[in-house]
């Protein structure tokens, strides 16, 4: 597969985001007092924001939801009890590297250790990734486990975020995957078609369409926590993806002062149904370190659902739940 004009755009895009917590203060008009804080939490887990996410904050604004999700702040390094590295149990479950089997039927694989955007919420902000396979050959043990295993019927690319991978190097593990006779499913968990939407381009859809007359079918799972972020550059991946036959489900966090209220909540389901997005989770805050100051308590949480249920049609309310170490299925909510 030759390396196309859009993947090398996308790529481009990639090169120019802001890592560096000046810049953002900077080109954001925001007060240089955050400028300390921001580098001792970037220290921990680095500032990393697309131009074309950032372009959608509002410049000197503290109480922009987007600014919220990326910029790092001192409450990042408060040690709050109950608050963990590995929140979701994550270590517990990698019988073999690059592989994670949480859930009966499905395997999800660690194939990049790398992100568009760091969100500061990121349940995996403190995973091992360089312990995961990186060659080709140190993937064979999770091919030969998989195809020893008749269970598994779905395959999750995860990471980190799996577009990431170049086309090329995507297109050899989806060939691998469409190789085993048992798996039907692949599930692409990316937060790039929201915050580089430019990853979203026809030779991309042309490769996940094509697993399907392989007998596998690709669906894409995005993560909008917000409104805001639904730009039109992100509407249009959307319909890219959708009319390429590839259905497209959206998680969201809740989170303290983003997306806390139901008109936010409602407004997002709104804007997804709209596009043909499914909203498919509502995740209670993973318990991780660096993150006790985004969390909702559940009973708000719980009475944000029956608000929407009460507003929207039953399609369109995501279901509440919260993933709880050691369960082999995401844990309901709502009682």
């Amino acid at each position: 597969m030759a390396t196309s004009l859009s993947e090398t755009t996308w790529q481009k895009s990639l090169a120019q985001a802001i890592r560096d917590p000046q810049e953002l203060i900077s080109r954001l008009n925001l007060p240089q007092d955050l400028l300390e804080p921001a580098r001792r939490s970037a220290h921990l887990f680095p500032l990393m924001v697309p131009v074309s996410y950032l372009n959608r904050i509002e410049p000197g604004s503290l109480d922009d939801p987007l600014l919220k999700q990326i910029l790092p702040v001192e409450l990042e390094n408060a040690d709050i009890p109950g608050f963990e590295t590995d929140a979701v149990g994550d270590l517990n479950v990698r019988a073999t590297p690059g592989i994670l089997q949480k859930y009966h039927g499905r395997a999800l694989l660690m194939v990049s250790g790398a992100c568009a955007i760091h969100c500061r919420y990121c349940f995996r902000r403190h995973y091992p990734y360089g312990d995961e396979p990186r060659t080709l050959a140190d993937w064979e043990p999770v091919w030969q486990s998989l195809q020893a295993d008749s269970t598994v019927q779905e395959i999750i690319l995860s990471g980190g975020d799996p577009l990431l991978l170049t086309d090329l190097r995507l297109n050899d593990l989806c060939e691998r995957i469409a190789a085993i006779p048992h798996v039907k499913r692949l599930r692409i968990h990316s937060r790039l078609p929201v915050v580089l939407p430019d990853r979203i381009h026809a030779g991309l859809l042309e490769m996940l369409h094509g697993l399907t007359e392989q007998g596998t079918m690709p669906w894409m799972v995005i993560h909008i926590n917000h409104p805001n972020e639904i730009a039109p550059d992100v509407e249009l991946a959307i319909k890219q993806m959708l009319q390429a036959g590839i259905p497209v489900l959206n998680q969201s966090v809740l989170l303290k002062g983003i997306n806390d209220t139901a008109e936010t909540l409602i407004e997002l389901s709104e804007k997804l149904v709209n596009l043909g997005v499914i909203p498919y989770y509502l995740h209670q805050l993973d318990r991780v370190t660096g993150a006790a100051h985004f969390e909702v308590p559940q009973a708000q949480g719980r009475k944000l659902i029956e608000e929407l249920r009460t507003r929207l049609p039953g399609y369109a309310v995501p279901q509440y739940v919260r993933e709880i170490p050691g369960e082999p299925h995401k844990t309901s909510l709502l009682g």
